[in-house]
C-alpha cells in the first residue's frame, strides 16, 4: 500500500495519507463482520503497520452503522474455530499496533463490532449509537469483552453488560468509559478531526513508545486472558447444546429453547 493511496477491498475502504490511515467497514447494510472481512482487515492492518510514516489509524463504518457485529452464521460448529481465530487476529493486531488507533462510532456497535471499537486507543461515539454485547442471547459469550471490558468500565458494569446483553446508547457508553466522548451525530467527524489535529503535531516515534509503555502491564494480562477465554469457548461452550440452539434459533428467526445443557 503506497502513501496517499485509496484501496477498495470487497468490504473495506482504506485510505492512506500520511501520517493518517483510515479504514472504513463497507458491508451494507450494517457492516456485519464476516470471515472475508476479517481477512481483509488483517491484511490492511498489517500493511498500515508496516508504513513508518503513518502514526494514526482511524476505524469507522460506512452507512448506517459502525458494525452490528460478527456474522452469526460463522458461529456454527464447522466455522466457529476459524472465525474466532481470524477475528481475534484482527483484535490482536489493533491491540499491538504501534499506531494510535481511533474508533469513530455511529449506529449499531454490537458484539464483535463493539469489541473492535473498545480495543482502540481512543473512541468517539454519537450519542444515539447503540452499544452492546448480545452474545449471551445466542447462548454464547464475547471473548474479547470477557477479557478486557472490566478494565475499561469496572467489573460490575462489565458483568452486567456481558451477562444480560443489555444495549446502551453512546451517551452511557462514554459515561462508563467505553468511549472518550459522546457527541451529536453531526459533530462526530469534527470530534475526530480535533483529536487528529493534536496527534499530527506529535512525534510518531514518541507516540508509539508512549503507547507501548502505557499498555505494558495490560498487554500481558490481555494475551493470557484472551487465550484462556478462547479455550473455554472451544473446550466447554461449544460442547453445550444451548450454544448450538441459540445460533440455530437466531438463523431460524425464533425464540431459543434452552435446556441448560
Amino acid at each position: 500500500m503506497t502513501p496517499e493511496a485509496v484501496v477498495s477491498f470487497a468490504s473495506l475502504m482504506v485510505k492512506v495519507d500520511p501520517p493518517l490511515a483510515r479504514v472504513s467497514l463497507h458491508h451494507p447494510p450494517l457492516n456485519v463482520i464476516d470471515i472475508p472481512m476479517m481477512e481483509e482487515l488483517a491484511r490492511s492492518l498489517a500493511e498500515i503497520e508496516a508504513q513508518p510514516d503513518v502514526s494514526v489509524l482511524v476505524l469507522s463504518g460506512e452507512g448506517k452503522a459502525f458494525s452490528a457485529g460478527v456474522d452469526v452464521g460463522a458461529h456454527t460448529p464447522d466455522k466457529v474455530e476459524e472465525m474466532l481465530a481470524k477475528f481475534h487476529a484482527v483484535i490482536r493486531a489493533v491491540v499491538a499496533a504501534k499506531k494510535v488507533t481511533i474508533a469513530a462510532v455511529h449506529g449499531n456497535c454490537l458484539g464483535g463490532g463493539a469489541e473492535l471499537a473498545m480495543v482502540c486507543d481512543t473512541v468517539f461515539t454519537t450519542e444515539s449509537a447503540k452499544w452492546g454485547f448480545p452474545e449471551i442471547k445466542l447462548g454464547c459469550y464475547p471473548p474479547v469483552a470477557c477479557t478486557a471490558l472490566a478494565a475499561l468500565v469496572g467489573q460490575k458494569r462489565a458483568a452486567e453488560l456481558i451477562l444480560t446483553g443489555r444495549t446502551i446508547d453512546g451517551r452511557e457508553a462514554a459515561e462508563i468509559g467505553l468511549a472518550n466522548r459522546a457527541v451529536p451525530e453531526s459533530d462526530l467527524d469534527a470530534a475526530v478531526e480535533e483529536c487528529l489535529g493534536h496527534l499530527r503535531k506529535l512525534s510518531p516515534a514518541a507516540l508509539a513508545l508512549a503507547k507501548r509503555a502505557s499498555y505494558a502491564w495490560d498487554s500481558m494480562h490481555f494475551d493470557k486472558g484472551l487465550a484462556r477465554a478462547e479455550r473455554v469457548y472451544f473446550d466447554d461452550l461449544m460442547k453445550t447444546e444451548d450454544a448450538h440452539e441459540g445460533v440455530r434459533a437466531f438463523m431460524e428467526k425464533r425464540e431459543p429453547k434452552w435446556t441448560g445443557k
